[in-house]
């Protein structure tokens, strides 16, 4: 009779949901910058307070009260993530008797992923606007081979969080003006790896799959306040609250023959915090010809840090994982050439730093500060309407991970060592209808 601790680890995948990798998240951590086309090309520099289409509800909702009529954006971006993992020493499974951990090492954990965007907006008399955006601010999609060596540790990792956002504005005066917005966030997870089931028996072989699937929505909130200083200057400043989550789902254990092990199955939540942030943004014309952006984010990451896993069945903690998160930073600078009334030009670069440093990378998070180096256009045809390119090539350094993760409830443990090699490539187009 094959004996499974009741605290089998499965609860690691729903504490993961928590550890994201970035395979779709190409701000650092697990969010996504990726709100619109137009701001591409400038690595999002002066990002709150640029103001040039209805996307400014995301990053700054006061900005909402420059633009001209009713507009409606439709924008995307499609993002490839080259990442492989390389070991620098063999894995140690201990003491995982009959289990050996061979030398896949997971194949590239990206590959192509897509971030959609749809924004509208309108003028209420001559001092209110109201809009309303659908995003997704944060999200991932990685995933190892199945058999990799660190599948003890995770295998898939999928996290899509969408977000709709009405948002009003006020103009106080020609030189100030004030914005605000509801959040409604709905967060859908999926996340798989590797569990030790056993002794082996003939029905029951030693390895076995886990797999977590959760969501839960939340609510949060936006404000932004935008300053003309002079005729050339503006001032951006905005604020995203914290999103409280109780994700609540299944999790179901197999044996690798597709043998559900009811032991290792239960209804599972884990409470999950994502960050808030706070943004200043700066653009200052030149002429006709020129205009300098910059961008100053905080980021407070650090709301996540140790993540209890609980039975919702019976209140008990199942696993336990201490991720310490720390706050991060971007700086962003970027330049818009207006080449002519039809073609403007754009350029940019960035600096994302990681919440993730050496002594917390996980094989979900291999996460690194990020370069970025953007290049973008905008066409306007016809009189208001308009059509934006965007390209970024995102440097990372190699991310070192020296990982030991035991199996809760047990002596068993993997150790994972080696590094990570990153290339990211985002591409994004936006059609502005303004009517």
């Amino acid at each position: 009779m094959i004996k499974l601790n009741k605290k089998t680890p499965v609860a690691v995948a729903l504490v993961g949901a928590l550890s994201i990798a970035p395979g779709a998240g190409f701000a650092a951590g697990f969010a996504l910058l990726e709100q619109n086309a137009s701001g591409l090309g400038n690595a999002f520099a002066g990002s709150a307070a640029v103001a040039q289409d209805a996307s400014t509800i995301f990053f700054n909702p006061a900005g909402l009260t420059l633009l001209p009529g009713m507009q409606a954006v439709v924008a995307g971006s499609a993002i490839y993530l080259d990442t492989e993992f390389s070991s620098t020493a063999a894995p140690v499974f201990s003491p995982f008797p009959g289990v050996t951990p061979g030398t896949n090492t997971g194949g590239n954990i990206g590959g192509w992923s897509t971030v959609p965007n749809l924004y509208f907006s309108m003028p209420i008399g001559d001092r209110f606007a109201f809009g309303v955006g659908i995003n997704v601010p944060f999200g991932l999609t990685t995933e190892y081979d199945d058999d990799w060596m660190g599948r003890f540790q995770g295998i898939k990792s999928e996290l899509t969080a969408i977000n709709v956002n009405p948002s009003v504005a006020f103009k106080v005066s020609d030189t100030v003006s004030l914005g605000a917005g509801i959040n409604w966030q709905k967060t859908d997870v999926e996340l798989t790896n590797a569990v030790f089931l056993g002794p082996p028996l003939p029905l029951a072989p030693q390895e076995g799959r886990t797999k977590l699937e959760a969501d839960d929505d939340a609510w949060g909130w936006n404000v932004g306040a935008l300053f003309q200083l002079g005729s050339d200057m503006r001032v951006g400043v905005s604020y995203r609250s914290a999103l409280d989550y109780t994700l609540e789902g299944d999790v179901t254990t197999t044996t690798l023959n597709g043998a559900p092990v009811a032991l290792a199955s239960f209804p599972a939540e884990a409470e999950a915090k994502f960050p808030d942030s706070a943004l200043l943004s700066v653009t200052q014309r030149f002429g006709d010809k020129w205009e300098l952006l910059g961008d100053l984010q905080y980021t407070n990451w650090s709301t996540i840090d140790t993540v209890d896993v609980v039975n919702s069945s019976n209140g008990q903690t199942r696993d336990q994982l201490v991720l310490d998160f720390n706050d991060t930073w971007r700086v962003a600078f970027g330049v818009n050439y207006f080449h002519s009334e039809r073609w403007t030009f754009r350029g940019g670069l960035a600096w994302d730093e990681s919440p993730v440093d050496d002594d917390n990378r996980t094989v979900r998070l291999p996460d690194t500060d990020r370069y970025w180096l953007s290049l973008g256009a905008q066409y306007k045809f016809g009189k208001n309407n308009a059509l934006d390119f965007g390209y970024t090539h995102l440097f990372t350094s190699d991310a070192d991970i020296n990982r030991t993760r035991a199996q809760f409830g047990t002596s068993l443990s993997t150790t994972i060592t080696g590094e990570y090699e990153s290339s990211i490539d985002v591409f994004g187009i936006q059609l502005t209808w303004t009517f």
